[in-house]
């Protein structure tokens, strides 16, 4: 434990000074201070909090009196963020806010969130009793790195485990969303939740659908971003929850899927391989669409007497793909880019057959790169064939820009300059240059005029 405490007591990251500043002048005015929840966590693991929290016996009001730029953004629940700006000597600007929260106990949580009301307190040890798990409520001193633990913390990280503090369904029931928080903790560190939080858990489960969609929404992407996407959709759905939160994804199990193009298993065992392939630090949207790519799935298996087949499930998954995003309240570019990969991952098997003018419109696809990714992931979880990948790869990067969009040759514009009269025809005429010209068939306006006039003239 010595040799955590050096850790924090070297480290000068600027969010950590700014808390230790800020919990020193609290002291400075005689109240208690503390650095708390998931930074302590983290310092204690060694890793780099993202965050830094202060628990103090200061009132909100006191708070606010102190450091006079404070926003009181929840000073009812006790919680008020002193922001810090500051130049630095890198000439960049610091412009963030530390939370700092008021020692309390809490009433009962009718909404399933928020405390009807709350009691403040001058002790730290009936503070951290509301708190979400053992891990997250540990205290730390900031004047000499002493850790004071009143929950049996410190033990539930060097064991791996993930913990409600005190009786795990009055933690739930203060806050369902916790449950998704059990789950994502024990996936990002790799530990086992404690058997009666889990079984709290299985048996709440249900409930979760009373915590906003978007709250829902962000534990589930930060789950498919933090690194150990697939250990957190095994332990959703061991803990009941995926049947909850995506009914659509607990499906997938027991789904067959060809053996010969997919060895690995049924389409639950395949979407769980390509969770495992997504790195820390993913685009949400590459993550949803690993997720979704084959939710289509499930409604179009059909047993052919040549083998298994999922006819237009790419189509069917794009339409159910577009529910769950607009479920989860996702923005529109989002969503967007979610159904992209969906609606064309199969593409890639038609890439080394199809025309340059094909090929380049499919590489116009906005993140393209993610549709490789995608793909590679897709191949990397089944045959691990990656010919077409690399073929697509090599296409894309080589193929330079004005190539695949490159300037038109003419416009409508042109076509009336030229005497034609604006109908529909002109956007089968455009197309039609367009392909042309992305085959390197034509290189000119006259080129183009020209392949217009030889369709116009197959309408007499």
């Amino acid at each position: 434990m010595e040799r955590q405490r050096q850790k924090y007591m070297n480290l000068t990251s600027k969010k950590a000074l700014a808390a230790t500043r800020i919990a020193r002048t609290l002291r400075e005015h005689s109240h208690s201070a503390y650095l708390v929840g998931g930074c302590v966590r983290d310092l204690l693991l060694g890793r780099e909090p993202g965050d830094y929290d202060i628990a103090t016996s200061a009132t909100p009001r006191e708070v606010i009196r102190i450091f006079p730029q404070t926003y009181a953004v929840g000073a009812q629940f006790g919680v008020v963020l002193v922001p810090v700006r500051r130049d630095t000597p890198e000439g960049e600007r610091d412009n963030y806010a530390i939370e700092v929260a008021t020692f309390r106990s809490d009433g009962a949580y009718s909404d399933g969130r928020h405390p009807d009301e709350v009691q403040f307190s001058k002790d730290a040890r009936l503070d951290v009793q509301r708190r979400d798990f053992t891990i997250n409520g540990l205290l730390l001193d900031p004047d000499n790195a002493q850790v004071l633990d009143y929950v049996g913390g410190r033990e539930d990280l060097q064991q791996g485990l993930i913990r409600a503090i005190g009786e795990p369904h009055q933690r739930f029931a203060e806050d369902k969303l916790r449950m998704l928080r059990a789950v994502r903790f024990a996936a990002r560190f790799g530990y086992a939740i404690d058997g009666q939080t889990f079984a709290a858990i299985r048996e709440l489960a249900p409930q979760i659908h009373q915590v906003s969609r978007e709250r829902v929404r962000d534990e589930i992407l930060k789950m498919l971003t933090e690194g150990r996407a697939r250990r957190a959709f095994e332990l959703l759905d061991q803990t009941n929850l995926l049947e909850q939160v995506l009914p659509e994804i607990k499906k997938m199990q027991g789904v067959e899927q060809p053996p010969q193009y997919h060895p690995e298993g049924d389409v639950w065992i395949h979407t769980l391989m390509l969770l495992e392939g997504l790195p820390a630090g993913c685009s949400k949207t590459l993550a949803l669409g690993a997720l979704l790519h084959d939710v289509g799935k499930p409604p179009t298996f059909r047993v052919a007497p040549d083998r298994i087949r999922f006819d237009q499930h790419a189509e069917v998954g794009t339409k159910m793909a577009e529910e769950i995003c607009h479920r989860f309240r996702l923005s529109n570019d989002d969503t967007g880019q979610v159904l992209s990969l969906v609606a064309n991952h199969m593409r890639f098997g038609d890439v080394a057959r199809m025309k340059a003018s094909t090929l380049k419109r499919f590489f116009r696809l906005p993140k393209f790169e993610e549709h490789l990714d995608l793909h590679r992931l897709d191949c990397m979880s089944s045959h691990r064939d990656l010919s077409l990948y690399e073929f697509a790869k090599e296409k894309f990067h080589i193929l330079p820009a004005e190539q695949i969009r490159p300037v038109p040759l003419v416009t409508g514009a042109d076509l009336i300059r030229a005497g034609y009269q604006p109908g529909p025809k002109f956007k089968e005429w455009l197309t039609a240059v367009e392909d042309a010209q992305l085959e390197g068939a034509i290189t000119s306006k006259e080129e183009a005029l020209a392949l217009v006039q030889q369709k116009a003239s197959e309408l007499d």
